[in-house]
């Protein structure tokens, strides 16, 4: 399918859709914050607050700047105040669309995506032209599973308001059906028209993530530079530099450079990734390391649900590997009765297969891998469920396209996928 940019908006194809969508590059306009400076605006705008009490759009602005401090700072903490200034912007204005897109906003931060897809739809019926709102029905219908109703969405969200938020969401429908081509060259276009250091530090960093998932660490390490020269402390860059150092080999740097993370960004993801750095490095001290990342995870996930955020993806995943199994496969479960998407069909499969329910994992493992999604670690996943079921030719397949694919996936899982290769010859 040809995709063109074409007066700022991607012309869209006909075509199969699907799949799971990324937060837009930011959810308030930097510009309405004292040029980008997120702590700096939020400060501006409480001062104002404090003066014009009965701004409704800018108490829907500061919801919207908790949203987003909470995001990048890996601290659920801010979710009730902005649920509160989001609450005062509508007791002032009721039905304003702004704020109605923040709460959207803030229901899919919670992983609330039901409620995201309501307030979404609430604020389209206000303003069809919310850029936010447009943004968060994307991700709601991806995160609920509904992905010909995303796909629809996202062609409705270009029509009206292109911009990097609905390119880069596009090009992540396609890449969870396997189409990387299309991926890759609408993120290089949205890159291309770029105009301010949050969205190029943004989409180059999507194109990290991009190349990472194929194998391309080189590539990878390129656009990862480029997103840190907009942005020195943009930190899903220089989460993903990390991951890329490590599957290159260089895993000295990437354990520094996690450690910057975590200490910034203690979310599950890089502290599970930061544990097995240490656990793969195999030094005196580091297992005792690796277990303080992942209690860790534990305290998260905690303070995580007292501020009103599901948590139970994030569970499963983290304790199928390092914590409780039982557990796990009580938040797999808990998730997947919420929404059917291929991470949760994912997480449900490894949790089954950790609790030796092997027949009831596989059938899940096909699931996550059925869109054509080029994920390593869902491939990993099902082939060490398919050997374990005794379907060993096809576990050895899923283990080789699993290594082919991208040979450093995770610092335990490759060496453990080359292990199984190696005893089921």
């Amino acid at each position: 399918m040809a995709v063109a940019l074409t007066g700022g908006a991607i012309a869209l194809g006909a075509g199969p859709a699907p799949a799971t969508v990324p937060a837009a590059s930011t959810a308030v306009d930097p510009g309405a914050l004292g040029g980008g400076d997120l702590d700096a605006g939020i400060a501006t705008l409480q001062a104002h607050l404090r003066t014009q009490p009965k701004d409704s759009g800018s108490w829907a602005t500061l919801g919207l700047a908790y949203v987003e401090q909470a995001r990048t700072k890996g601290d659920p903490s801010r979710y009730p105040q902005a649920d509160k200034a989001l609450r005062r912007s509508l007791a002032l204005a009721p039905g304003n669309d702004q704020a109605l897109a923040g709460q959207a906003a803030l229901a899919a931060a919670r992983h609330d995506f039901k409620d995201a897809l309501t307030y979404a739809d609430r604020a389209l019926r206000q303003n069809p032209y919310s850029e936010r709102a447009l943004s968060s029905r994307v991700d709601a219908l991806v995160e609920l599973g509904q992905y010909a109703e995303a796909s629809k969405a996202a062609g409705t969200a270009d029509a009206r308001k292109p911009g990097v938020p609905v390119f880069t969401r596009y090009a992540y429908v396609h890449e969870l059906r396997g189409d990387v081509a299309t991926a890759r060259r609408v993120l290089e276009q949205a890159l291309a028209g770029a105009t301010s250091p949050g969205d190029t530090a943004y989409v180059a960093a999507q194109l990290g993530q991009l190349a990472w998932n194929q194998g391309d660490y080189r590539t990878a390490l390129t656009y990862y530079a480029r997103a840190l020269a907009a942005d020195d402390t943009y930190l899903p860059a220089l989460e993903g530099r990390a991951r890329a150092q490590a599957a290159s080999g260089d895993r000295a740097a990437a354990i520094k450079g996690m450690e910057t993370v975590v200490s910034r960004y203690p979310l599950p993801g890089p502290l599970v990734e930061l544990g097995e750095l240490y656990e793969a490095r195999g030094a005196a001290g580091d297992r005792a390391r690796a277990r303080r990342q992942y209690a860790l995870v534990d305290a998260w996930i905690a303070l995580a649900r007292a501020n009103g955020v599901n948590a139970d993806l994030d569970t499963a995943l983290a304790a199928a590997d390092h914590g409780d199994k039982a557990a796990a496969l009580r938040a797999a479960r808990a998730e997947w009765a919420r929404r059917h998407t291929v991470h949760t069909a994912d997480a449900l499969a490894w949790a089954l297969h950790a609790n030796g329910r092997g027949a009831e994992a596989l059938p899940y493992a096909r699931r996550a891998t059925a869109t054509g999604y080029r994920n390593a670690a869902f491939l990993y996943h099902r082939g060490m469920i398919e050997l374990a079921t005794g379907h060993r030719a096809a576990g050895r397949a899923s283990l080789t396209s699993a290594l082919r694919l991208n040979p450093g996936f995770s610092p335990l899982g490759a060496a453990e996928a080359r292990k199984a290769l190696e005893a089921a010859k």
